[in-house]
Order: C-alpha cells, then sequence, then structure tokens
C-alpha cells in the first residue's frame, strides 16, 4: 500500500534498469504525494478518521529521512509520522534483501549492517534499534517465503 502511487508513474521509469537521470528521479518521487491522494480518494467516506490518517501518512511520508534530507516534504524526525518511519525500515529492508530488476538481493548481514549505519541519518535509532532486535523473525519470515 505504501508504493500505491507507483501507479501514477510512468513504467518506463519505474522499471529502468540503472541509475535514474535527475528528471526520472523526479518523476519516481511523486509516487508518495500521488499515493496520499489515491488513498484519501479511496477512502473517502471512512468515518475512522484516524485509519485514514495512517494509511495516508505511510503513503505519503515513507521515503522522509531521520536528517530531513527525504521526501516528499523534508520532514525531519518526530515531524515524520510515527506509521511512517516504520514503513521506511520495512521498506527499505525489503528493497536491500529482495532481487530487482536494476540490481540482485543483498545479503541479510549487509542490509542489517547497511540500515545500523543509517540510524540516525535515513532512519528514527529508537525504532531502528528495536528494529535490529528482531533480525531472526524477519530472517525467517524471508527464508519462508523463497
Amino acid at each position: 500500500m505504501h508504493d500505491l502511487g507507483k501507479i501514477a508513474i510512468d513504467d518506463a521509469v519505474l522499471r529502468k534498469p540503472g541509475k535514474y537521470t535527475e528528471e526520472e528521479y523526479a518523476e519516481m518521487k511523486r509516487h508518495a504525494a500521488e499515493g496520499a491522494r489515491i488513498v484519501e480518494s479511496i477512502l473517502q467516506g471512512v468515518e475512522d478518521d484516524e485509519f485514514v490518517c495512517v494509511a495516508r501518512n505511510v503513503a505519503c511520508y515513507h521515503h522522509e529521512k531521520w536528517n530531513g534530507t527525504g521526501y516528499p516534504s523534508g520532514k525531519g524526525e518526530t515531524d515524520i509520522p510515527l506509521e511512517s518511519r516504520i514503513m521506511a525500515l520495512a521498506d527499505v529492508f525489503d528493497a536491500l534483501v529482495s532481487r530487482r530488476c536494476y540490481k540482485e538481493a543483498f545479503s541479510y548481514d549487509e542490509a542489517f549492517s547497511i540500515i545500523e549505519e543509517s540510524l540516525g541519518q535515513h532512519f528514527d535509532p529508537e525504532l531502528g534499534r528495536i528494529f535490529m532486535e528482531c533480525r531472526p523473525e524477519l530472517e525467517a519470515f524471508y527464508e519462508g517465503c523463497k
């Protein structure tokens, strides 16, 4: 659900192997705001405002970074909604350990090392420490999906 906005992005950009040009990266970054717009549209009329807010936040802010250098709004630290900070960790981990059209999967050691090195910059350091403690369960889950 967090990447729902990618349906609004050109497939040529989504499936491009290799590095994006500046223009392609700007196009790809639109998926977060587009996802929030789509979520709001789909959930229009849902009476649970908190549910709608959480769903919108996950779609919109999962690419924000703890240090404020993310997108679409440049939010940082606790200005990033909690649910978005959680999604950021899950999304990056999944991207690292999964094969994509533009890269091979990283090992669990490499993925956890990258995340650990990014605590306090990309990721909420406290949530990141909790995430790191879940390593055995995460590895078991991913191994079960193969």
